[in-house]
């Protein structure tokens, strides 16, 4: 389809979702790759909890023992690794969103945000879990490989194709409820602000003044995500760094209570402003291509009534 007003593309064109795609590509890998050595840190406090127990102390340590090139192990895995999941999952959404909306027209939208999100999620996910698999070893066992290039060889030497996903049943537990919960409450985070406290359609609000909604919808979306799926991303660690051979086992290394609090602060420490600045990345491109900020479904699905 031929693009009008200044736009790049049509909306919901095939152009529009590799636009979705590459935007959520590059916002989440540059994103998460800026905030590796929390990720270090994080990870080496969900295998070693006795070691890594705060922190402060955690960080020093790994200086102390790695020098400040510790503190981004695994940095291509997660440039690469996420941004490709990132791609997946905000292209995927966009379209699913598209599909059921038009489909399930007179359904609630929290049902179609969260059967968008989980869609788009599952096959996200397949794409990440390789790199997950290579990031998390290369994190935890300095000796293993360097990055990428040397690790998925020896990984695949030692744990054949099927160790690359041996992670991806908790990686969705870990993934899938904080996607399905992430979008849907920034899709009503964005209904909220522009209808009770902004007061005007967001067609008629400044391109400044709808990244500003994406701001603030981005972060209280990141922080209700980052509680939901706080277990399951611990016994994702567990099983990659080979403490537990099992999800059941994972958990009764972990403890039910440790589940939900271990690396918890370190988690809403860096998930909030990531997500933030993901969706501040990802709507940034889809304004400079002449396309509206992210949300407002109420207003497709007026136009499709």
């Amino acid at each position: 389809m031929r693009a009008v007003d200044g736009r790049f593309c049509e909306e919901f064109s095939p152009a529009y979702y590799g636009v979705c795609a590459m935007g959520g590509m590059l916002s989440a890998g540059t994103t998460h790759l800026a905030i590796t050595p929390l990720d270090v840190l994080k990870v080496n406090m969900q295998v070693n909890p006795i070691k890594y127990n705060s922190i402060y102390s955690g960080l020093n340590i790994l200086l102390k023992e790695g020098g400040p090139s510790a503190l981004w192990r695994g940095w291509t895995g997660k440039l690469l690794g996420y941004g490709v999941q990132g791609g997946c999952r905000f292209g995927l959404y966009e379209y699913f969103k598209k599909l059921y909306s038009d489909v399930l027209v007179d359904q609630n939208r929290s049902l179609i945000y969260f059967i968008s999100s989980a869609s788009a999620q599952v096959f996200a996910d397949v794409a990440l879990c390789p790199f997950e698999a290579i990031k998390v070893r290369v994190q935890t066992q300095p000796n293993f490989a360097k990055g990428l290039g040397d690790g998925f060889p020896k990984f695949y030497a030692s744990e054949g194709f099927s160790g690359f996903y041996k992670g991806l049943v908790p990686l969705w537990g870990r993934n899938l409820p904080f996607s399905m919960i992430m979008f849907s409450t920034y899709e009503h985070s964005v209904d909220f602000l522009y209808r009770k406290i902004i007061q005007r359609r967001k067609e008629n609000c400044s391109k400044a003044q709808q990244l500003g909604v994406t701001c603030v919808a981005g972060y209280t979306a990141g922080a209700v995500g980052t509680f939901i799926s706080n277990p399951a991303d611990n016994i994702v660690a567990s099983l990659y760094y080979k403490k537990a051979d099992n999800v059941v086992q994972a958990v009764k290394n972990i403890g039910l209570v440790n589940l939900f609090t271990r690396s918890l602060p370190i988690r809403i420490a860096f998930v909030g402003p990531l997500v933030t600045m993901q969706w501040l990345f990802y709507d940034t491109i889809k304004v400079l291509t002449g396309l509206p900020t992210s949300g407002d479904l109420k207003s497709h699905l007026e136009e499709v009534n």
